[in-house]
C-alpha cells in the first residue's frame, strides 16, 4: 500500500504548491479530520440509538431532514466554533451563512459543506459521504457573503469523506488529489493513494435513470448512445448508489461519468437538482485536479459564480472524454 503510515497531518506539511498557506491548510484539515472521525463513529451506532429516520422538519430546500443531517451540521458548527482560520460556514442544512466573528481576521476562510451526502441511504445502510470546500474570505469582509459568490475556481480546498467498508478522506488544495484511509487502530487517516489521476475514459455511468422522461432530448440521446452496445465505447454499465460522493469516488479511481441532468420545466428551461456551492463545485475541483471535467452540459462548472447559496445546476462529471462527449450531444439543449 503506497504511503503506508504517512498521516494526513504529516503529508500536509510536505506540500509546497498549495492554493492556501500550509499552516492554514493544516489547521483546517485537522478539524475536517476530526469531523470525519466523529461522523464515522456515529454512523456505526446510530441505528442502535434510534438516530435514523426523520426529524419532522424540512430544510431550506423543502426536503425532509434526517436526524443525522442535523446532527452532522452541528458537528461542523462545533468543530469550527473556535476554529480559526475558518470564520464562516455555509451548509445545505442552514438557511443562511453562519459566522464566528471571533475567528475573523485578515486571513480567514469559509467552509461550504453537505454534512451527510446521500442521507436517504441511512435507513438501508447504504453509502454516505461528507462533501466540503474552502474559500478565502475577502479582507475586512462584513457579515455579508458577496465575496463568496464567486466562481468555483476561487476554491482553495475541496474534498469529501466517504463512509463505507472503510472511511476514506479525499482532498485537494490545488496540488493534486490525495486519498487517505482511516486506520481505526491508530485513530489516524493514513495516506493510501497520492496524486490520483482519473482515467481519461471509463466504462461505467451513474444517473437516476427514472427521471429520463423529464430530461432534454440531448441527454436521452447521450444515454442511448453510451448504452447502445455497438462496440466497447458504447457498452457502459450502470452503477448508481444515490450518494454523490460515493458515485464520484468510483469514477475518480476507475473513470466514467456521473450525470444528474436538469429537468425541463415549462418554457423549456432546465432545472438542476444538486447544489453548486457545496456539491458541484467541490467535486468539480477534484475532477479537474485529477485530469477530469465537471460541466453543466453547456460549460465548465468552476466558471459559474453563484447568485445564492443554495443555487442548483445540472451536472456531468467524470472522465474528460465522456464529459466532452456529453457536451457534444447538447445534453442541456
Amino acid at each position: 500500500m503506497s504511503g503506508s503510515r504517512i498521516t494526513l497531518t504529516r503529508h500536509i506539511m510536505t506540500k509546497k504548491a498549495t492554493a492556501v498557506p500550509v499552516a492554514d491548510l493544516a489547521l483546517i484539515m485537522e478539524r475536517i479530520e476530526l469531523i470525519g472521525k466523529r461522523i464515522a463513529r456515529e454512523l456505526t451506532i446510530a441505528s442502535l440509538g434510534g438516530e435514523l429516520g426523520y426529524t419532522g422538519a424540512t430544510n431550506v430546500q423543502g426536503e425532509k431532514v434526517k436526524k443525522l443531517d442535523q446532527w452532522g451540521n452541528d458537528v461542523f458548527l462545533e468543530a469550527f466554533e473556535h476554529g480559526y482560520p475558518v470564520c464562516s460556514l455555509i451548509s445545505e442544512e442552514m438557511d443562511e451563512a453562519h459566522h464566528y466573528s471571533s475567528n475573523c481576521r485578515d486571513n480567514s476562510y469559509c467552509i461550504l459543506y453537505d454534512p451527510i451526502d446521500g442521507s436517504s441511504n441511512t435507513d438501508t445502510n447504504g453509502s454516505l459521504g461528507t462533501i466540503f470546500a474552502v474559500k478565502k474570505r475577502a479582507p475586512k469582509h462584513g457579515a455579508g457573503i458577496e465575496d463568496l459568490l464567486v466562481p468555483g475556481s476561487a476554491q482553495v480546498v475541496s474534498g469529501y469523506i466517504l463512509y463505507g467498508p472503510s472511511t476514506q478522506l479525499v482532498y485537494t488544495a490545488g496540488d493534486g488529489v490525495d486519498i487517505f484511509t482511516l486506520d481505526r487502530s491508530l485513530g489516524e487517516f493514513i495516506l493510501w493513494k497520492e496524486n490520483v489521476k482519473m482515467p481519461p475514459h471509463g466504462s461505467v455511468y451513474a444517473v437516476n435513470q427514472g427521471n429520463a422522461g423529464k430530461w432534454h432530448d440531448g441527454a436521452r440521446k447521450f444515454l442511448a448512445h453510451i448504452t447502445s452496445r455497438k462496440d466497447k465505447r458504447t457498452s457502459y454499465s450502470l452503477r448508481y448508489c444515490g450518494a454523490f460522493a460515493a458515485d464520484f469516488h468510483r469514477f475518480i479511481l476507475e473513470g466514467g461519468i456521473f450525470m444528474y441532468p436538469g429537468e425541463v420545466a415549462e418554457g423549456g428551461k432546465s432545472k438542476g437538482k444538486l447544489r453548486l456551492l457545496y456539491e458541484l463545485a467541490p467535486l468539480s475541483m477534484l475532477a479537474e485536479q485529477a485530469g477530469g471535467l465537471g460541466s453543466t452540459g453547456k460549460g465548465r462548472i468552476l466558471d459559474i459564480a453563484a447568485t445564492a447559496i443554495h443555487e442548483r445546476h445540472p451536472i456531468y462529471i467524470g472522465s474528460a472524454e465522456e464529459v466532452a462527449l456529453a457536451e457534444q450531444f447538447k445534453v442541456e439543449g
